[in-house]
């Protein structure tokens, strides 16, 4: 393998040698002159043992980990990785006709750091989070074309926001493959949405919340449904098709809502249950009756995109879990949700029990919540596991 090497500090390879997938700045001893960012480059001990092959990036996270083996970061490279990510979602039932949404790759998860690969029906939206896959992004869309065969026929590439801005890529969204005649509107577990990746948030839906909206389901007959930061409308149509009373979405951002509006006509058209609103959360709580609702939904975007945030982000999920104990109806159900990566499960829990606290009721757990299997968890990289929720029940 010629390519250029990093090489590590004295018993600095302890945690590649139990696979964890990132190289820290500070374990670097050395390094090859004129390094790329982006560049394919080895890792060796300061024995100058083979330890790992990755992407070079500047910052305090300096090699993602594509392979612990001598590898050639290839064409074959690329469909064997994706090979593996597809057929694990084959066996875990997830590719079906009454399902054709779900996520491909989810980086350390599926040992492709820093790339993200949705699919919706036969359109693939993948999103670079480093310049190494930046980089080799037409290489992984040959690749994909090969593993999906027939049943692709676009490829989104949206990474303008997701690549690291220092680096001054210029990278631009657009299709790499296909791009005419496309239809947006997919299925997920037989409930239709419109997928926008051309302009919505993230890839165009939130799909790390499917088995969760499927246990809203389960809950939702005869309820008063309240989704909060409801986006696009995922929880809202499958609460109306679990036999809600009544559901009412919220968001800040009024396409969302128009979206959202949309999303229920497509599998409910005109049904008077459904009501969007386009206001601000925190107002819309303060402002509603105790015991309009007696089903919440709290799932807001993340507080805390970084560690210096934590502080600010758990006064954050205290503050709207309170008012939600405080208005929700008695025997009522809150579904509440964190995407913080930096923030931990028993962060969550403590800012949520703190909230519970000062609402003076009674409050069980009922479900602790995370991210679907198509958003696996390297077992080597716990920092994978991001989404966690609680459902709890409120006398």
């Amino acid at each position: 393998m010629d390519y250029k090497k990093i090489i590590l500090k004295p018993k600095k390879d302890e945690s590649l040698r139990r696979f964890h997938p990132w190289v820290f700045s500070g374990a670097v001893q050395r390094k090859d002159a004129n390094l790329e960012e982006g560049a394919i480059v080895t890792v060796h001990t300061s024995d100058g043992e083979f330890i790992a092959v990755g992407h070079y990036q500047i910052g305090s996270i300096e090699v993602r980990v594509l392979s612990f083996e001598e590898t050639i970061i290839d064409g074959a490279f690329w469909e064997k990785r994706l090979t593996a990510a597809y057929e694990m979602r084959k066996a875990i039932g997830l590719i079906r006709p009454d399902n054709n949404t779900y996520r491909l790759v989810h980086g350390e998860g599926d040992n492709l750091p820093g790339l993200i690969i949705d699919i919706y029906g036969d359109t693939a939206v993948m999103q670079s989070h480093s310049v190494g896959m930046h980089e080799s992004r037409e290489a992984i869309c040959e690749a994909l074309k090969t593993v999906m065969g027939e049943s692709l026929r676009n490829i989104y590439y949206k990474s303008e926001t997701t690549l690291p801005y220092k680096a001054e890529l210029g990278a631009e969204n657009g299709y790499l493959y296909g791009g005419r005649e496309v239809d947006n509107i997919v299925t997920e577990n037989g409930l239709k949405f419109h997928g926008d990746w051309l302009k919505g948030q993230k890839t165009g839906f939130f799909v790390d919340q499917r088995d969760n909206r499927s246990l809203l389901e389960k809950y939702s007959d005869g309820r008063t449904v309240l989704n909060m930061f409801c986006y696009t409308g995922g929880f809202s149509f499958y609460a109306m098709r679990g036999g809600a009373k009544s559901v009412h979405s919220v968001d800040s951002s009024s396409k969302a809502i128009v979206m959202a509006e949309e999303n229920v006509k497509l599998n409910f058209a005109e049904d008077p249950r459904h009501k969007a609103f386009a206001e601000d959360a925190f107002k819309f709580l303060r402002d509603m009756e105790h015991g309009q609702y007696d089903l919440i939904v709290l799932d807001p975007p993340a507080f805390a995109k970084h560690r210096g945030a934590i502080k600010n982000a758990l006064q954050g999920y205290k503050r709207l879990n309170a008012v939600a104990f405080e208005k929700i109806a008695k025997g009522g159900i809150l579904f509440t949700f964190s995407c913080s990566q930096a923030i931990t499960k028993d962060m969550f829990r403590l800012a949520v029990f703190s909230a519970a606290a000062q609402s003076g009721r009674s409050v069980r757990i009922l479900h602790q919540l995370t991210q679907p299997a198509d958003h696996p968890v390297n077992i080597y990289h716990p920092e994978g596991e991001y989404l966690k929720g609680l459902v709890l029940y409120v006398e």
